[in-house]
């Protein structure tokens, strides 16, 4: 399994850079969770949008999503380049049908509702969900396979319903929106604290701190963050990458 960080801003991408986005990737299949703001162009760095197998929405806020009309765009212009069939399911949550409604595309994407009670079975991976405290409907989403574990938190205030969730993952990819003492939950959002408490709780491997505010010293996270959480902790960035091969080793690369 590898996890690649296509972006990883919370609110808009910074120059140069791109709101969330994350590929996942094992025995030639590939999902893209959450698809916000300059992420396609960003993808083409790791996987062209035609090789794509799957898109997996957490919500329908723009930093997760807005980057859906032109992948759609991209898979349609290849199609006519390639003169072949071209075709990416795409999943999110039912409770906002003009958002479900987004993820359907001509012939080259359709849109399906996953059902949160349920896992997903997309290629090599199981996916299972957990609704989280954020504005408007969103889930948090695991990702399993015969290599690991990662969960993404996707946005939401601290909820302890993530500790179980997160158990023994090896990757847990968490919102950290703001500082450590902020009053993150009004918003919706999670502290480096907050982040912190799940991975050592939960007792996971791998913390990666990622939706990240745009303000102050982000290095003061990871800081604040190994307060609490003794485990390694890493700082999300444009192309770093994770990999997971059976038996447990891991491999972390920054490009």
């Amino acid at each position: 399994m590898k996890v690649t960080v296509v972006g990883f801003w919370g609110g808009y991408p910074k120059m140069n850079e791109a709101s969330s986005g994350y590929l996942i990737e094992q025995d030639d299949f590939r999902i893209l969770l959450d698809c916000g703001s300059g992420v396609l162009s960003h993808l083409q760095r790791y996987a062209a949008p035609e090789e794509l197998d799957a898109v997996v929405i957490t919500h329908y806020h723009p930093d997760h999503i807005a980057d859906v009309g032109v992948l759609q765009h991209a898979l349609l212009i290849q199609q006519f380049l390639q003169n072949k069939d071209i075709h990416v399911d795409a999943y999110g949550h039912g409770e906002d049908q003009t958002g479900l409604a987004s993820l359907h595309y001509k012939e080259l994407m359709t849109g399906h509702a996953y059902i949160p009670e349920r896992t997903l079975t997309l290629g090599p991976f199981t996916l299972s969900f957990l609704r989280t405290v954020h504005p408007v409907p969103c889930y948090a989403v695991k990702v399993k396979s015969d290599c690991g574990t990662m969960v993404f938190t996707a946005d939401s205030a601290y909820q302890e319903a993530f500790i179980s969730f997160a158990e023994d993952a090896d990757l847990l990819i968490s919102e950290c929106n703001f500082y450590k003492g902020m009053n993150a939950a009004e918003a919706g959002h999670m502290t480096s604290e907050d982040a912190a408490a799940i991975a050592d709780a939960a007792k996971v491997k791998t913390l990666l701190l990622s939706h990240l505010p745009h303000f102050g010293d982000l290095n003061q996270l990871v800081s604040e963050a190994k307060e609490t959480y003794d485990g390694q902790i890493l700082l999300a960035s444009s192309g770093l990458t994770i990999t997971y091969s059976q038996g447990g080793t891991s491999n972390v690369i920054y490009r």
